[in-house]
């Protein structure tokens, strides 16, 4: 290891309680998107502590902030994403508080040689992954016009440490049914909107078998009235899309409205439709992807590639891969396979020894790779040529 690398490192290493006492701070007050400000409050106040000037609420958002670290002259800006919304009813079962612990660390590591070199390095605070694209949001209002490479780091479990790994695009539909309520023994007074919803279940089920490999829409029923003796005047039911392009996603929510409209149809309800911002899919940029692998080999972890035929989630990262050269790699806080994300055992193991772990090892990893780009203009070369290659033409224009 160099030793501008071993600077880095041992600033992290410096601030090995107290990292980990955020990521546990973090982890006790789980908030979900858009609604993160005890973690805010306490990541900004863990920044200005070091003297770091944070600008809160960055492009408008509340729960989002940007703290930057200039170099001697103009270069490479690199910039740290942190995560940290939580789960509905589960608490930090993404680990959150893993991603932005690693992101603070490695900003406050790159931060200590950064004087030296051209170029700045910043952490941004990006919301509501888990529901509301607090990235796109982000990317709409300029918050990513600044950034040339964006690193960030994700949780995993079963042993499983992978670079590389892509993601589907993705997008949320919320349809409101408003139908009557009537006695149950005269239901034709009524319009049962729950009826409805049900349908477009069933009508989504029927058409399965037209999906393509990695389409995928699972929903739930939030409301579905509120006794077996009405007829329901309100149903309410969510439905999450997945698909290989953000293009096929359009088809699927195509797909979706007609069902509902044929609901409509068949019961008289009527439907109100709430379409979240798209998730793009992931464009993971190998260059990038291939140097936090060696870095994180020269720390003691060995990193793979994924099985490419393997269906996985999806990420608003996928949406900055497609402005910007980005990294979301994946660190193991648990060897046993039968813990799985979004899970309540694995918010439980989101703040564990080995969890803690990830945050000093995923902090220090980020912050050599940020180092990389800032040492030379060839990698950087290297870096973006081959984002430009690898971004489909459709979403250059």
């Amino acid at each position: 290891m160099n030793k501008q690398k071993q600077i880095i490192t041992g600033k992290i290493d410096s601030m090995k309680d107290e990292l980990i006492e955020l990521s546990h701070n973090i982890h006790e007050n789980p908030e979900t998107s858009f609604n993160e400000y005890k973690t805010v409050g306490i990541i900004t106040e863990f920044l200005k502590k070091y003297g770091f000037d944070v600008q809160e609420k960055y492009c408008g958002i509340d729960t989002s902030f940007k703290a930057v670290k200039k170099g001697k002259k103009e270069g490479p800006r690199i910039s740290f994403l942190a995560e940290y919304d939580a789960l509905r009813g589960i608490g930090h079962g993404c680990g959150h508080n893993i991603i932005a612990t690693c992101a603070v660390g490695a900003f406050m590591g790159l931060s200590e040689i950064i004087k030296d070199y051209e170029g700045e390095v910043s952490i941004i605070g990006t919301p509501a992954e888990e529901g509301g694209a607090g990235k796109v949001l982000l990317l709409d209002r300029g918050g990513f016009d600044d950034i040339d490479y964006a690193l960030m780091m994700h949780p995993s479990g079963g042993g499983s440490n992978l670079v590389g790994r892509g993601g589907r695009a993705a997008t949320s539909i919320t349809v409101s049914f408003k139908g009557k309520a009537a006695h149950s023994s005269v239901p034709s007074t009524g319009i049962n909107a729950l009826s409805a919803a049900i349908s477009v279940f069933n009508q989504i089920d029927m058409l399965r078998p037209n999906f393509q490999v990695q389409d995928n829409i699972n929903g739930i029923i939030l409301e579905g009235g509120v006794a077996s003796n009405i007829i329901p005047e309100k149903s309410v039911c969510e439905f999450s899309i997945r698909a290989e392009t953000m293009f096929r996603i359009k088809e699927l929510i195509n797909m979706v409205e007609e069902c509902i409209s044929r609901a409509e149809s068949l019961t008289g309800a009527k439907a109100e439709i709430d379409i979240d911002p798209i998730y793009a899919e992931r464009y993971p940029n190998i260059p990038m992807c291939e140097a936090f692998k060696n870095n994180m080999s020269e720390l003691g972890v060995e990193m793979f590639y994924p099985d490419p035929n393997a269906l996985y989630g999806s990420s608003d990262i996928g949406n900055v891969s497609i402005k910007i050269p980005a990294i979301h790699d994946y660190l193991s806080i648990t060897d046993d396979k039968s813990i799985q994300s979004h899970s309540a055992e694995y918010t439980e193991a989101a703040a564990m020894p080995q969890a803690d772990e990830v945050c000093i090892l995923g902090a220090k990893g980020l912050a050599m790779t940020g180092f990389d780009i800032l040492e030379s203009k060839e990698f950087q070369n290297a870096i973006n040529e081959f984002h430009v290659k690898q971004i489909p033409e459709a979403y250059r224009k």
